[in-house]
């Protein structure tokens, strides 16, 4: 189906009583463009700008829909010697909305908006829609609102409306101000009676208030010029203060010397419980005894210290240190086995036989002369050279040893070890 199409009607003909004749009636429609926006708005917010429209989608028989948006100043649609420039906005979109806001339009000017839509190549009319930011533009509320107590007194901050590019909007509106509406809040959370006042400062004083008592404050912008309002800023509460009772200035005196006086305790005793280990530790209070005192003094030694106390157990027993004693038997052989001296004088037998009379009933006997001898003959081994063994064994036990009694006059005596 082409985009342009014709409705006929064909009435016929009749004739009336009066002769006449009214015949072929003929009623073409031509749909030769697409339907163009309509419903053209702008939505504002102080310099911020978004013009939006509508569209009817059932006069698009198939395809996608395109927009295009311009602008331009009205005072350039009056000059009759040229046409005035348009400047794109949007293009080819389809979104049925476009963003003005950065293309910084004079505030105070008057500008005229054009959209049209593009149904597969065909253009629509062009809708328009003129705008002045001034006047028609809507005020924000302040940016930023706080409260401050000043003892039963209130002190409000306030921030000015922004712009897009963050200046505030006394720029654009020299008489701009405030509008505040404050009330006390009970305790069950409902507000009492609301109070009310205009200030053009950014920071009001709301004095007269009861103390201790808490407060909600909203603040609207206001432009009287083309009669702009703001809406309200949610409510901001905050509690007043008054003077403080003396009983609470004490209480909370005696309460901070409490709180620091168990500080100070909870540090000294953290101090001397550290003091007390790291002594424990390096300087142990049990001594070591006498014999391995010097390990631990000798502090050039390579003997390794001694653990302490806390990582070691002190055993001690008392250790007495005893040589082993030498047995040592001397036999001495019956008189009867001995042999007979020979080259002694005649008389000598008789003291012979005197004396193995007297060693047969001990079995030992020992002189001093035999002692001497016994001397005599470890001084002579001694100036003869070193001893053996066996003889400085025997020299270092003679002084424990029972030896028998031998005569001076006697002869050699036998000895079995």
């Amino acid at each position: 189906m082409s985009a342009a199409f014709y409705v006929c009607f064909l009435l016929w003909c009749f004739q009336t009583n009066t002769g006449k004749l009214v015949c072929c009636l003929t009623f073409v429609i031509d749909r030769s463009t697409a339907a163009p926006p309509t419903q053209l708005e702008i939505i504002s917010m102080n310099t911020n700008y978004t013009l939006i429209w509508d569209w009817d989608q059932g006069s698009a028989e198939s395809g996608a829909v395109n927009f295009t948006t311009h602008y331009v100043a009205k005072f350039k649609l009056m000059s009759k010697k040229k046409s005035p420039n348009w400047n794109t906005a949007c293009e080819t979109t389809s979104h049925r909305s476009c963003d003005l806001t950065n293309k910084n339009l004079f505030y105070p000017g008057i500008y005229v908006f054009r959209v049209r839509a593009s149904v597969n190549g065909t253009d629509s009319e062009w809708a328009t829609k003129d705008f002045c930011p001034d006047k028609e533009a809507a005020l924000g509320p302040p940016s930023k609102v706080a409260l401050s107590p000043e003892g039963r007194n209130l002190d409000i901050v306030i921030s000015d409306p922004l712009t897009s590019t963050n200046s505030s909007m006394r720029e654009h509106h020299e008489d701009l101000y405030f509008q505040i509406r404050y009330w006390e809040r009970s305790a069950d959370g409902q507000a009492l009676r609301s109070h009310s006042l205009s200030s053009k400062a950014s920071v009001v004083t709301l004095s007269d208030l009861q103390a201790w008592a808490w407060y909600c404050v909203r603040v609207q912008s206001r432009y009287d010029f083309y009669n702009k309002s703001s809406s309200f800023t949610p409510p901001l509460c905050m509690e007043t203060e008054g003077t403080v009772p003396w009983w609470e200035i004490v209480l909370y005196f005696l309460l901070s010397l409490v709180i620091c006086f168990l500080v100070v305790l909870l540090f000294i005793y953290g101090f001397f419980r550290c003091f007390k280990k790291l002594k424990a530790t390096f300087y142990p209070s049990v001594q070591l005894p006498s014999p391995f005192q010097y390990l631990f003094d000798s502090s050039g030694s390579d003997i390794p210290r001694l653990l302490p106390e806390s990582d070691s157990e002190l055993l001690c027993d008392k250790v007495t240190v005893c040589p082993a004693p030498p047995v040592l038997e001397i036999h001495s052989p019956p008189p009867e086995f001995l042999p007979e001296p020979t080259g002694l004088e005649p008389d000598s037998s008789g003291k012979h036989s005197r004396s193995s009379s007297g060693s047969g009933d001990s079995g030992m006997y020992s002189t001093g002369g035999g002692s001497s001898n016994l001397r005599q003959q470890h001084s002579g081994q001694d100036s003869q050279g070193p001893l053996d063994s066996e003889q400085v064994k025997m020299q270092d036990m003679a002084p424990g040893l029972k030896t028998h009694l031998l005569a001076a006059d006697e002869g050699i005596v036998d000895m079995c070890v």
